[in-house]
């Protein structure tokens, strides 16, 4: 870190998770999955464990919703909802395999006092393609969801609504292939975004901090920013070092069971903005 660095603040965050208990790969839906390839479920659920640690290790909130058995996705707890300023635009999944985690995330949040929970009417699949930056929305679609969520997003949370069109497979959901760090500072990879997506947020954006392939490729974007503290997932280590270089705190974490199902730290994390 040079003098000319700048400094970066945490905030305290709330956030909700589900245990792994049902994880595996029954079935293929993403570029990441193969059935074939066993699953160690022991070391999902100690990975999973080591990612909820070091959230409450930096004082943020984790509540937990209770995994239902025949869903082994609903670990992946950053697509069931987006919530911002207490209010919730429930999830539509795209695969009939992922559809019966909307209700459970749904009744979570009528059960826990969200006053305004709203069923969508778009595909979307939650914070995998829905990200606040902290003064408008940018919202991913292309493979999982709708770009006509847009209007949804504008009508119920009442802020400027971004949409960012995903061009690589691998790179299906938003947050494989963004991770927005502070209001005005994003990581992203280039080649999973169409020119025009570029460019929005080049245009959004005072600071664009370009990974590279290798850091991509081992989901190092599925990563959750305190503005100052990074999670992400411990392979990454190319981007661990730039993120260091410009003033951010890398907490490297392993995941490598979940990745298997193309999830990493923010695929089993969603944010409860109050």
């Amino acid at each position: 870190m040079t003098e000319t660095t700048p400094r970066r603040s945490s905030h305290a965050r709330t956030y909700l998770m589900c245990p792994p208990a049902h994880f595996t790969v029954e079935y293929a839906i993403n570029p990441w999955m193969n059935p074939d390839q066993p699953v160690d479920a022991g070391l999902a659920m100690r990975q999973w464990e080591q990612l909820q640690q070091a959230f409450t290790d930096l004082g943020h909130t984790v509540h937990t919703i209770n995994p239902e058995p025949g869903l082994p996705d609903m670990v992946f707890a950053a697509n069931g909802a987006t919530v911002i300023d207490g209010k919730v635009l429930g999830a539509r999944f795209k695969h009939a395999e992922r559809q019966p985690e909307a209700e459970a995330y749904m009744r979570w949040f009528r059960e826990n006092g969200y006053a305004v929970v709203r069923e969508p009417i778009a595909l979307n699949e939650g914070e995998g393609d829905i990200v606040h930056t902290g003064r408008a929305i940018l919202a991913g679609y292309g493979f999982r969801t709708d770009q006509a969520v847009s209007g949804e997003l504008a009508d119920l949370f009442g802020l400027p609504v971004i949409s960012l069109r995903l061009v690589d497979p691998r790179f299906y959901h938003l947050d494989t292939a963004l991770v927005v760090l502070d209001p005005d500072t994003v990581a992203y990879y280039p080649a999973a975004f169409d020119d025009a997506s570029r460019a929005a947020l080049a245009s959004h954006f005072g600071e664009l901090i370009e990974v590279k392939d290798e850091d991509a490729e081992v989901l190092g974007l599925n990563a959750i920013s305190d503005g100052r503290n990074v999670v992400l997932p411990m392979q990454a280590t190319s981007m661990i070092a730039q993120l260091a270089s410009a003033g951010f705190t890398p907490i490297g974490v392993d995941l490598s069971e979940l990745l298997k199902a193309g999830g990493g730290p923010k695929c089993c994390t969603l944010e409860l903005r109050r």
